[in-house]
């Protein structure tokens, strides 16, 4: 049973006269859909004992490699600690400029402090949310221009699950010599010009934070590469550096495996990942038609791309008052993000220059989340649809 038709056949739009409670991401109502294979699923780790790198961490690696066609993937334990991880194995660290979208998640720059190199902003697009090409050979001209950092990489984010514009971005690097490390957080599911997300970029990290579409229930992530010895390499630090044995300590690592249990409940999921993400589709058309002729901007559909959907983003002019409106109707909005990395006390330093990030600054103004999940009805998507149209005027 498809993840829409089963919650349709149980949920009941109204609770005593009152509308139910609608969440952003549904956890609860896919677990009464998953409940048995996870469960069996988790009973069968408890049974061997195996708790850190056990068969179904294997098991697992296997199945989302193959997904993405690449002939590696190595769990990690979230996905800051895959972007970590990926630029760990490249040897990035003081004096080298890794270039980031102003418009992101902190971790994206996050990492790159954390290995004393420096993140360098680049706009978005005003479309897409994702990194602008243009922007970014600007910013890359502009760096080696000063010569006080050396362009090393760039970390492609792929915003609310809409690759970044992979092939310009390729080229830009290899015009420079840098590495390309994808941020799919978000987009694990996406397919860019038929190939799917985790073979766009020489290393792709992803995410297993359980509100994403492929999600488990903690912290968890993992790297994506068709290069073996960038996988060995990963390997090697998410054990603390470890070479043949455990105690041969060939380099600084991380202590950063994914539990089994946790590989366990994905792999639950993964049974109906292209169900959801075929639901998630349809959530997000039927919220296309619902407010087409609204004042709202709505999300991208370029050609060529299929979104994992892991949020619906809209841009609004007033976006706190429609926020609240739907608040006091009972429907949940969030922001993805309030302000750009750029204006963000830890990193203003990293924010110098005359030009600014007016695309990012003005999206962070104006971005709103509507719920989004494969678990949503018909009457629900239907009642926060035409509340969001109505309030829009």
């Amino acid at each position: 049973m498809k993840p829409q038709a089963a919650l349709k056949s149980s949920a009941d739009p109204m609770t005593n006269g009152s509308p139910t409670k609608i969440a952003m991401a549904d956890l609860k109502a896919q677990y009464a859909h998953l409940k048995a294979s996870i469960d069996a699923n988790i009973a069968r780790v408890l049974e061997h004992g195996q708790f850190i790198l056990g068969p179904e961490v294997t098991e697992l690696e296997t199945a989302l490699a193959a997904r993405a066609g690449v002939r590696h993937c190595v769990t990690v334990s979230s996905g800051t600690d895959a972007l970590l991880a990926a630029l760990m194995a490249e040897g990035v660290g003081p004096g080298d400029a890794v270039f980031v979208p102003a418009f992101t998640f902190p971790a994206t720059a996050e990492v790159v402090c954390l290995l004393g190199a420096s993140p360098v902003f680049v706009d978005v697009d005003r479309r897409s949310f994702n990194i602008d090409p243009v922007d970014f050979d600007r910013r890359i001209a502009e760096t080696e221009k000063d010569g006080d950092l050396r362009a090393r990489a760039v970390i492609a984010v792929d915003l609310y699950g809409l690759p970044a514009d992979y092939p310009r971005l390729r080229e830009i690097c290899e015009a420079h010599d840098m590495f390309m490390l994808a941020d799919a957080a978000q987009s694990f599911g996406a397919t860019l010009d038929n190939r799917p997300v985790g073979s766009l970029a020489p290393a792709t990290a992803i995410s297993f934070f359980p509100a994403k579409p492929l999600g488990a229930y903690g912290d968890g992530g993992a790297i994506l590469t068709d290069d073996d010895d960038r996988a060995e390499l990963y390997r090697s630090i998410r054990a603390h550096g470890k070479g043949s044995m455990k105690y041969e300590i060939q380099r600084v690592g991380l202590n950063a495996r994914l539990d089994t249990i946790q590989a366990a409940i994905l792999l639950a999921k993964l049974e109906v990942f292209d169900e959801e993400l075929a639901a998630r589709e349809a959530v997000a058309r039927s919220y296309d038609r619902l407010l087409s002729n609204s004042s709202a901007v709505l999300p991208p559909q370029p050609r060529g791309v299929r979104c994992a959907w892991a949020q619906y983003t809209i841009q609004v002019e007033n976006r706190d008052g429609l926020a609240n409106t739907l608040r006091a109707d009972g429907i949940p909005t969030a922001i993805y993000y309030p302000e750009p990395l750029s204006r963000q006390a830890a990193y203003r330093r990293f924010a110098d220059g005359p030009d600014g990030f007016p695309v990012s600054e003005r999206l962070s103004g104006q971005v709103l989340s509507l719920p989004m999940h494969p678990y949503l009805s018909d009457d629900v998507i239907a009642r926060i649809g035409t509340a969001t149209a109505a309030a829009l005027g």
